[in-house]
Protein backbone atom coordinates (compact mmCIF):
# COMPACT_ATOMS: atom_id res chain seq x y z
CA UNK A 1 0.00 0.00 0.00
CA UNK A 2 1.40 3.22 -0.73
CA UNK A 3 2.08 5.89 2.01
CA UNK A 4 -0.15 8.31 2.38
CA UNK A 5 1.29 11.95 0.50
CA UNK A 6 2.73 14.56 3.49
CA UNK A 7 0.11 17.64 4.00
CA UNK A 8 2.07 20.60 2.71
CA UNK A 9 -1.21 22.73 3.97
CA UNK A 10 0.02 25.36 1.29
CA UNK A 11 -2.54 28.33 1.09
CA UNK A 12 -4.79 28.13 -1.73
CA UNK A 13 -4.04 30.62 -3.97
CA UNK A 14 -4.68 31.55 -8.01
CA UNK A 15 -1.62 33.92 -8.15
CA UNK A 16 1.46 32.90 -10.46
CA UNK A 17 4.98 33.57 -10.87
CA UNK A 18 6.49 33.03 -14.12
CA UNK A 19 9.92 30.69 -13.69
CA UNK A 20 13.20 29.88 -15.90
CA UNK A 21 16.07 27.91 -14.50
CA UNK A 22 18.86 29.68 -15.61
CA UNK A 23 21.92 27.81 -16.61
CA UNK A 24 24.64 30.41 -15.50
CA UNK A 25 27.48 29.00 -17.48
CA UNK A 26 29.56 28.05 -14.37
CA UNK A 27 30.93 24.43 -13.43
CA UNK A 28 33.53 23.56 -10.91
CA UNK A 29 35.49 20.38 -12.15
CA UNK A 30 37.20 18.37 -9.97
CA UNK A 31 35.20 18.48 -6.79
CA UNK A 32 35.47 15.19 -4.87
CA UNK A 33 32.52 13.82 -3.82
CA UNK A 34 33.65 12.81 -0.77
CA UNK A 35 33.67 15.75 0.58
CA UNK A 36 29.99 16.53 0.39
CA UNK A 37 28.77 13.12 0.69
CA UNK A 38 28.62 9.89 2.21
CA UNK A 39 29.28 6.57 2.48
CA UNK A 40 31.80 6.18 -0.27
CA UNK A 41 30.34 4.35 -3.72
CA UNK A 42 32.01 2.84 -6.22
CA UNK A 43 33.21 4.68 -9.31
CA UNK A 44 31.01 8.13 -7.99
CA UNK A 45 34.51 10.09 -8.17
CA UNK A 46 33.43 13.45 -8.76
CA UNK A 47 30.41 15.50 -7.95
CA UNK A 48 28.50 17.41 -10.84
CA UNK A 49 28.47 20.96 -10.74
CA UNK A 50 26.40 23.05 -13.28
CA UNK A 51 25.32 26.02 -11.39
CA UNK A 52 21.65 27.50 -11.47
CA UNK A 53 19.96 30.13 -10.55
CA UNK A 54 16.17 31.04 -11.29
CA UNK A 55 14.61 34.26 -12.67
CA UNK A 56 11.24 34.81 -10.92
CA UNK A 57 8.71 37.44 -12.75
CA UNK A 58 5.41 38.09 -11.46
CA UNK A 59 3.73 39.40 -14.52
CA UNK A 60 0.84 40.83 -12.75
CA UNK A 61 2.20 43.33 -10.09
CA UNK A 62 5.33 43.48 -12.88
CA UNK A 63 8.26 42.88 -10.30
CA UNK A 64 11.19 40.26 -10.29
CA UNK A 65 13.68 38.77 -8.90
CA UNK A 66 16.80 36.31 -9.25
CA UNK A 67 17.30 33.22 -6.39
CA UNK A 68 20.79 32.92 -6.41
CA UNK A 69 24.06 34.30 -8.92
CA UNK A 70 25.91 31.03 -9.75
CA UNK A 71 30.05 31.55 -9.44
CA UNK A 72 31.08 35.34 -10.66
CA UNK A 73 32.82 35.23 -14.00
CA UNK A 74 35.66 37.14 -12.50
CA UNK A 75 36.66 34.43 -10.36
CA UNK A 76 39.78 35.52 -9.98
CA UNK A 77 39.27 38.36 -7.80
CA UNK A 78 37.81 36.07 -5.40
CA UNK A 79 39.51 36.65 -1.87
CA UNK A 80 43.09 35.18 -2.13
CA UNK A 81 42.65 32.18 0.52
CA UNK A 82 39.97 31.57 -1.72
CA UNK A 83 42.19 31.09 -4.53
CA UNK A 84 44.43 29.60 -2.55
CA UNK A 85 41.60 26.59 -1.18
CA UNK A 86 41.24 25.64 -5.22
CA UNK A 87 44.41 25.40 -5.84
CA UNK A 88 45.33 22.95 -2.80
CA UNK A 89 41.69 20.92 -4.04
CA UNK A 90 42.76 20.85 -7.53
CA UNK A 91 40.12 22.29 -8.74
CA UNK A 92 39.50 24.00 -11.91
CA UNK A 93 36.39 27.07 -12.56
CA UNK A 94 34.67 27.39 -15.63
CA UNK A 95 32.46 30.27 -15.92
CA UNK A 96 32.17 32.03 -19.58
CA UNK A 97 29.53 34.82 -18.56
CA UNK A 98 28.35 36.57 -15.95
CA UNK A 99 24.82 35.41 -15.17
CA UNK A 100 23.88 39.44 -16.00
CA UNK A 101 25.31 38.97 -19.50
CA UNK A 102 23.14 35.95 -20.46
CA UNK A 103 19.79 37.60 -18.88
CA UNK A 104 20.66 40.89 -20.62
CA UNK A 105 20.86 38.44 -24.20
CA UNK A 106 17.64 37.07 -23.08
CA UNK A 107 15.72 40.28 -23.39
CA UNK A 108 15.34 40.60 -19.53
CA UNK A 109 14.88 44.08 -18.46
CA UNK A 110 18.09 43.55 -15.55
CA UNK A 111 17.42 47.35 -14.41
CA UNK A 112 14.18 46.61 -12.77
CA UNK A 113 15.14 43.79 -10.90
CA UNK A 114 14.09 44.56 -7.13
CA UNK A 115 16.10 41.87 -5.44
CA UNK A 116 18.47 39.03 -5.28
CA UNK A 117 18.15 36.31 -2.71
CA UNK A 118 20.86 34.46 -2.00
CA UNK A 119 20.11 30.81 -1.03
CA UNK A 120 23.51 31.18 1.02
CA UNK A 121 26.93 32.65 1.18
CA UNK A 122 29.23 30.41 -0.53
CA UNK A 123 31.02 31.66 -3.47
CA UNK A 124 29.11 29.26 -5.80
CA UNK A 125 25.89 31.17 -5.38
CA UNK A 126 26.70 34.51 -4.59
CA UNK A 127 27.70 35.80 -7.88
CA UNK A 128 28.92 39.35 -8.64
CA UNK A 129 25.96 41.35 -6.96
CA UNK A 130 27.80 44.75 -8.19
CA UNK A 131 26.75 43.72 -11.50
CA UNK A 132 23.49 45.19 -10.75
CA UNK A 133 22.10 48.72 -10.09
CA UNK A 134 22.20 49.69 -6.56
CA UNK A 135 18.67 49.84 -6.78
CA UNK A 136 18.77 46.02 -6.39
CA UNK A 137 18.11 44.72 -2.69
CA UNK A 138 20.03 41.73 -1.42
CA UNK A 139 18.28 39.22 0.50
CA UNK A 140 19.82 36.86 2.53
CA UNK A 141 18.64 34.17 5.22
CA UNK A 142 18.79 34.20 9.14
CA UNK A 143 21.63 35.02 10.68
CA UNK A 144 23.61 36.14 7.81
CA UNK A 145 24.04 39.79 8.56
CA UNK A 146 26.02 38.63 12.31
CA UNK A 147 27.64 35.87 10.88
CA UNK A 148 28.50 36.26 7.49
CA UNK A 149 28.84 40.10 6.78
CA UNK A 150 30.95 42.06 6.03
CA UNK A 151 32.86 40.49 2.54
CA UNK A 152 36.22 40.28 1.92
CA UNK A 153 38.66 42.12 3.30
CA UNK A 154 36.46 43.45 6.26
CA UNK A 155 36.00 39.71 7.12
CA UNK A 156 39.13 38.04 5.70
CA UNK A 157 37.05 34.30 5.63
CA UNK A 158 34.07 35.81 3.71
CA UNK A 159 33.81 34.12 0.32
CA UNK A 160 32.64 37.37 -1.03
CA UNK A 161 33.93 40.90 -1.79
CA UNK A 162 32.30 43.54 0.54
CA UNK A 163 32.70 45.95 -2.62
CA UNK A 164 30.63 44.08 -4.61
CA UNK A 165 27.62 44.34 -2.13
CA UNK A 166 28.37 47.85 -0.86
CA UNK A 167 26.16 50.52 -2.00
CA UNK A 168 22.60 48.61 -1.93
CA UNK A 169 19.88 47.41 1.01
CA UNK A 170 20.70 44.26 2.22
CA UNK A 171 17.70 42.46 3.59
CA UNK A 172 17.81 39.56 6.18
CA UNK A 173 14.75 37.47 6.43
CA UNK A 174 13.44 36.69 9.95
CA UNK A 175 10.93 33.87 10.29
CA UNK A 176 9.78 34.93 13.05
CA UNK A 177 7.84 37.31 12.07
CA UNK A 178 5.86 34.76 9.68
CA UNK A 179 3.34 32.21 11.62
CA UNK A 180 3.42 30.29 8.13
CA UNK A 181 5.03 26.58 7.40
CA UNK A 182 4.87 24.87 4.43
CA UNK A 183 4.77 21.17 5.31
CA UNK A 184 7.43 21.21 7.95
CA UNK A 185 9.77 24.99 6.60
CA UNK A 186 8.59 27.75 8.46
CA UNK A 187 7.91 29.69 5.00
CA UNK A 188 7.84 33.54 4.05
CA UNK A 189 4.75 34.50 1.65
CA UNK A 190 7.47 37.31 -0.87
CA UNK A 191 4.85 38.81 -2.72
CA UNK A 192 2.00 38.29 -0.12
CA UNK A 193 -0.21 36.61 -2.56
CA UNK A 194 0.82 33.08 -2.36
CA UNK A 195 2.77 33.11 -5.41
CA UNK A 196 5.87 32.59 -4.36
CA UNK A 197 7.77 31.66 -0.74
CA UNK A 198 10.93 31.14 0.80
CA UNK A 199 11.71 28.29 2.82
CA UNK A 200 13.98 28.42 6.13
CA UNK A 201 16.17 25.59 5.34
CA UNK A 202 18.97 26.03 7.86
CA UNK A 203 22.44 23.31 7.73
CA UNK A 204 24.60 23.47 4.82
CA UNK A 205 25.47 26.95 5.91
CA UNK A 206 24.17 30.13 8.22
CA UNK A 207 21.07 31.22 6.29
CA UNK A 208 20.24 28.56 3.96
CA UNK A 209 17.03 29.33 2.30
CA UNK A 210 15.10 27.47 -0.49
CA UNK A 211 12.61 29.20 -2.40
CA UNK A 212 9.22 27.62 -3.51
CA UNK A 213 7.23 29.27 -6.85
CA UNK A 214 3.69 28.11 -7.64
CA UNK A 215 3.91 28.15 -11.56
CA UNK A 216 0.21 27.01 -12.23
CA UNK A 217 -3.03 27.37 -10.45
CA UNK A 218 -6.22 24.90 -10.83
CA UNK A 219 -4.13 22.47 -11.08
CA UNK A 220 -1.67 23.84 -8.86
CA UNK A 221 2.48 23.08 -9.43
CA UNK A 222 5.06 24.36 -7.92
CA UNK A 223 8.97 24.75 -8.86
CA UNK A 224 11.41 24.09 -5.45
CA UNK A 225 14.99 25.87 -5.88
CA UNK A 226 16.76 23.57 -3.53
CA UNK A 227 19.47 25.43 -3.30
CA UNK A 228 22.21 23.24 -1.73
CA UNK A 229 20.04 21.66 0.41
CA UNK A 230 21.47 18.68 -1.06
CA UNK A 231 23.99 18.15 -3.40
CA UNK A 232 22.89 14.91 -5.60
CA UNK A 233 19.67 13.02 -5.73
CA UNK A 234 21.08 10.15 -3.90
CA UNK A 235 20.97 12.61 -0.71
CA UNK A 236 17.50 13.15 -1.18
CA UNK A 237 15.99 9.78 -2.59
CA UNK A 238 14.78 7.08 -1.77
CA UNK A 239 12.38 8.14 0.83
CA UNK A 240 9.17 6.86 2.48
CA UNK A 241 7.15 8.49 -0.59
CA UNK A 242 9.65 7.31 -3.11
CA UNK A 243 11.12 3.92 -1.94
CA UNK A 244 13.63 3.04 -4.94
CA UNK A 245 10.93 1.22 -7.65
CA UNK A 246 10.96 -2.20 -8.41
CA UNK A 247 11.05 -1.11 -12.61
CA UNK A 248 12.50 2.78 -12.97
CA UNK A 249 11.91 4.63 -16.16
CA UNK A 250 13.24 6.08 -18.23
CA UNK A 251 16.34 3.80 -17.73
CA UNK A 252 18.60 5.51 -16.06
CA UNK A 253 21.72 4.63 -18.29
CA UNK A 254 20.05 4.47 -21.60
CA UNK A 255 17.71 7.23 -21.39
CA UNK A 256 15.20 4.84 -23.00
CA UNK A 257 11.81 3.66 -21.86
CA UNK A 258 13.05 0.08 -21.39
CA UNK A 259 12.68 -1.51 -18.14
CA UNK A 260 15.38 -1.29 -15.58
CA UNK A 261 15.07 -3.36 -12.43
CA UNK A 262 15.25 -1.47 -9.15
CA UNK A 263 17.12 -4.99 -7.82
CA UNK A 264 20.35 -3.77 -9.92
CA UNK A 265 21.06 -1.10 -7.01
CA UNK A 266 20.02 -3.36 -3.91
CA UNK A 267 23.93 -3.47 -3.13
CA UNK A 268 24.08 0.06 -3.02
CA UNK A 269 21.72 1.06 -0.93
CA UNK A 270 22.78 2.58 2.55
CA UNK A 271 19.49 1.78 4.61
CA UNK A 272 17.14 0.22 2.63
CA UNK A 273 14.75 1.01 -0.04
CA UNK A 274 13.32 4.24 1.73
CA UNK A 275 16.24 5.68 3.04
CA UNK A 276 18.70 8.09 0.30
CA UNK A 277 21.89 6.41 -0.68
CA UNK A 278 23.77 9.21 0.38
CA UNK A 279 24.52 11.00 3.98
CA UNK A 280 25.87 14.90 4.03
CA UNK A 281 29.52 14.21 5.05
CA UNK A 282 29.83 14.72 8.88
CA UNK A 283 32.91 17.68 9.71
CA UNK A 284 33.49 15.70 12.26
CA UNK A 285 35.13 12.87 10.04
CA UNK A 286 35.73 14.89 7.13
CA UNK A 287 37.37 18.49 7.91
CA UNK A 288 37.01 19.98 4.63
CA UNK A 289 33.04 19.06 4.35
CA UNK A 290 32.07 22.38 4.09
CA UNK A 291 28.67 21.72 6.41
CA UNK A 292 27.59 23.72 9.19
CA UNK A 293 25.30 21.51 11.21
CA UNK A 294 24.78 18.11 10.15
CA UNK A 295 21.77 17.48 12.62
CA UNK A 296 20.01 20.74 11.06
CA UNK A 297 20.83 19.62 7.31
CA UNK A 298 19.53 16.23 7.94
CA UNK A 299 16.37 17.39 9.77
CA UNK A 300 15.99 19.85 6.54
CA UNK A 301 16.87 17.13 3.81
CA UNK A 302 13.45 15.11 5.68
CA UNK A 303 11.23 18.43 5.28
CA UNK A 304 12.25 18.25 1.38
CA UNK A 305 11.32 15.07 1.30
CA UNK A 306 7.63 15.56 2.24
CA UNK A 307 8.17 18.48 -0.68
CA UNK A 308 9.62 15.72 -3.17
CA UNK A 309 6.71 13.52 -2.28
CA UNK A 310 4.29 15.69 -4.67
CA UNK A 311 4.56 14.78 -8.52
CA UNK A 312 3.21 18.35 -9.22
CA UNK A 313 6.31 19.93 -6.91
CA UNK A 314 9.51 19.88 -9.26
CA UNK A 315 12.63 19.82 -7.00
CA UNK A 316 15.52 21.81 -8.38
CA UNK A 317 19.16 21.53 -6.60
CA UNK A 318 21.47 24.60 -7.68
CA UNK A 319 23.70 21.14 -8.94
CA UNK A 320 21.45 18.35 -10.18
CA UNK A 321 22.90 17.33 -13.25
CA UNK A 322 19.95 15.32 -14.30
CA UNK A 323 18.32 18.11 -14.91
CA UNK A 324 20.83 19.31 -17.74
CA UNK A 325 19.20 16.43 -20.07
CA UNK A 326 15.51 17.16 -18.89
CA UNK A 327 14.38 20.98 -18.34
CA UNK A 328 14.31 23.41 -20.57
CA UNK A 329 16.61 26.38 -20.03
CA UNK A 330 16.50 30.34 -19.84
CA UNK A 331 15.48 32.21 -22.11
CA UNK A 332 12.92 28.93 -22.25
CA UNK A 333 10.26 29.19 -19.46
CA UNK A 334 9.87 25.61 -16.84
CA UNK A 335 6.24 26.93 -15.96
CA UNK A 336 5.16 24.03 -18.23
CA UNK A 337 7.55 21.30 -16.49
CA UNK A 338 4.25 19.38 -15.21
CA UNK A 339 2.76 18.65 -18.40
CA UNK A 340 6.26 17.38 -20.11
CA UNK A 341 6.73 15.16 -17.34
CA UNK A 342 10.38 16.68 -15.76
CA UNK A 343 9.41 14.93 -12.49
CA UNK A 344 9.06 11.46 -13.49
CA UNK A 345 11.82 11.88 -16.13
CA UNK A 346 14.67 13.44 -13.55
CA UNK A 347 14.23 11.65 -10.15
CA UNK A 348 15.81 8.42 -11.15
CA UNK A 349 18.80 9.59 -13.28
CA UNK A 350 20.80 10.44 -10.53
CA UNK A 351 21.36 6.34 -10.48
CA UNK A 352 23.71 6.80 -13.30
CA UNK A 353 26.57 7.80 -11.29
CA UNK A 354 26.29 4.10 -9.88
CA UNK A 355 26.81 2.36 -12.90
CA UNK A 356 30.49 1.31 -11.98
CA UNK A 357 28.91 -0.07 -8.89
CA UNK A 358 26.18 -2.03 -10.20
CA UNK A 359 28.59 -3.90 -13.29
CA UNK A 360 27.44 -1.52 -16.29
CA UNK A 361 29.98 -0.68 -19.05
CA UNK A 362 27.71 0.65 -21.88
CA UNK A 363 27.67 4.50 -22.54
CA UNK A 364 25.63 6.56 -20.37
CA UNK A 365 23.51 8.60 -22.32
CA UNK A 366 23.42 11.92 -21.25
CA UNK A 367 25.90 12.00 -18.15
CA UNK A 368 27.86 15.57 -18.05
CA UNK A 369 31.36 15.13 -17.05
CA UNK A 370 32.72 16.94 -14.29
CA UNK A 371 36.14 15.04 -13.35
CA UNK A 372 39.35 17.24 -13.79
CA UNK A 373 40.00 15.80 -17.15
CA UNK A 374 37.11 17.12 -18.48
CA UNK A 375 37.12 18.80 -21.46
CA UNK A 376 35.86 22.56 -22.59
Amino acid sequence: MATPLPELNIPHSTSTVHVSIVNTSGQIRGVPTWRFIAPPIQGHDWLSTPCYSFLVQHPTLQRSLLFDLGIKKDWENYPPYMLERFTKAGVALIVPKHIREILDEGGVDTKSLEAIIWSHWHFDHTGNPSTFEHSTKLIVGPGCKEKIFPGYPDNPVAQFLQKDVEGREIKELDFAESPLKIGQFDAVDYFGDGSFYLLDSPGHAIGHLCGLARVTSNPDSFILMGGDAVHHGGELRPHRWHPLPVSIEPHPFTGLSSDCPGEMFDGVLRDGKDQPFYLPADPANVPTAPHFNIPDMIDSIKKLQECDAHDNILVVPAHDESMLSVADFFPKSANNFSEKGWVKQARWLFLRDFARAVGYEGELVGKVDFSPSAEE
